[in-house]
């Protein structure tokens, strides 16, 4: 059995995240989404929020958990037991800094393969920082991130205009 770990911020989760979990679940027996803990400054959702929010977004697929993790993606990939590191790259900005983060991960652990899912045409705007922006600015995001994240970042801005 050869389990996978998605690492990522998800602050939120988008549909181009969704779309290489899904692709990974033909791939790989079990895909465990690491969600990075982040400082409560840091992000906009806190770690419970994104993790349950990914939980929702994943319910249907049966090979698929998600959990928080913190301190080195490898470690956390050892402790799961996961022999593949899986990633979405977007463009080639994305595959500058995901070659330099796989060669580092390599030197740390070599028994974590690094994989390479290239992000669908449809998906290659769409980022959890330009979300979170033009969420912000009043933007529907529906259509970009799942229903439940559209409704979740509407309750989260209409407090901050309040």
């Amino acid at each position: 059995m050869t389990t996978a770990i998605y690492p990522g911020r998800f602050d939120p989760v988008t549909n181009g995240h969704l779309d290489i979990v899904q692709r990974a679940t033909a791939l790989f027996d079990k895909i465990i989404v690491a969600v990075y803990e982040l400082p409560a400054e840091v992000g906009l959702f806190s770690t419970e929020e994104r993790v349950a929010l990914f939980q929702q977004a994943v319910a249907d697929l049966d090979n698929v958990e998600v959990a928080s993790f913190s301190g080195l993606v490898v470690e956390f990939a050892r402790r799961q037991q996961a022999k593949v590191m899986v990633r979405g790259i977007r463009a080639v900005t994305d595959f500058e800094n995901e070659f330099s983060m796989a060669m580092m991960n390599h030197k740390m652990a070599p028994e974590v393969e690094s994989v390479y899912l290239m992000t669908r045409s449809e998906h290659l705007f769409i980022s959890g920082s330009r979300i979170r922006e033009v969420a912000m600015l009043g933007y529907d995001v529906h259509g970009m991130v799942p229903e439940h994240v559209t409704e979740a970042l509407r309750k989260k801005f209409e407090r901050g205009r309040s």
